[in-house]
């Protein structure tokens, strides 16, 4: 097992530094949907902004984010008990609802386009398409990252003393799965 380096963090404890850089681009993450969503809210109260309902697909995709959050917690806490075969089956159904996320969410822009709602037309359409956009490209490097994850997984790469990676992709997805819950909140409500 390689030696981290680290910072310290409380008494006796280190935070790896691979974490300790996930929580900084958790950090960038978070102000630039902070600075999208004000950017919503500012706009918002100018002229010419359409009023429409979020896709249905939108609201699938809800769910299944929040289900994927489950099954990575599962695979997470099977690894610590050093269940391989558990921790596989949780990784793999993770990364099928993940790749249903994405899917849903180009159901949602086909909604959007069937309702003549584009993404140069109205700014409210504009922006929904942005945010919309924005995260799914953090959730396809979530789902890169799961892949690796999964292929090392499946090699025996992981054990009980040894499980950053699953530690640091459920960190990341558990991230994006409140960040969609917030952006999903904040879009269906701020109209």
């Amino acid at each position: 097992m390689e030696q981290p380096i680290s910072m310290k963090q409380g008494e006796g404890k280190f935070i790896h530094s691979s974490k300790l850089l996930l929580y900084i681009s958790i950090g960038s993450m978070t102000m630039l949907f902070a600075g999208l969503t004000s950017g919503y809210i500012v706009r918002q109260a100018q002229e010419n902004w359409l009023v429409f309902d979020l896709p249905s697909a939108f609201h699938v995709s809800t769910v299944l984010i929040l289900i994927s959050s489950l099954t990575m917690h599962w695979a997470l806490t099977s690894i610590k008990k050093n269940n391989l075969e558990k921790t596989r089956l949780a990784l793999m159904i993770t990364l099928g609802l993940g790749l249903g996320f994405c899917f849903t969410q180009f159901l949602g822009w086909s909604q959007m386009v069937s309702q003549n709602i584009y993404f140069n037309g109205n700014p409210s359409g504009s922006f929904l398409y942005a945010i919309t956009v924005v995260h799914l490209g953090h959730m396809v490097a979530a789902i890169i990252a799961i892949i690796n994850v999964n292929l090392k997984c499946l090699k025996g790469k992981y054990s009980q003393n040894n499980y950053l990676g699953i530690s640091l992709v459920s960190i990341f997805w558990h991230f994006l799965d409140i960040m969609w819950i917030y952006l999903f909140v904040f879009l269906l409500f701020v109209r």
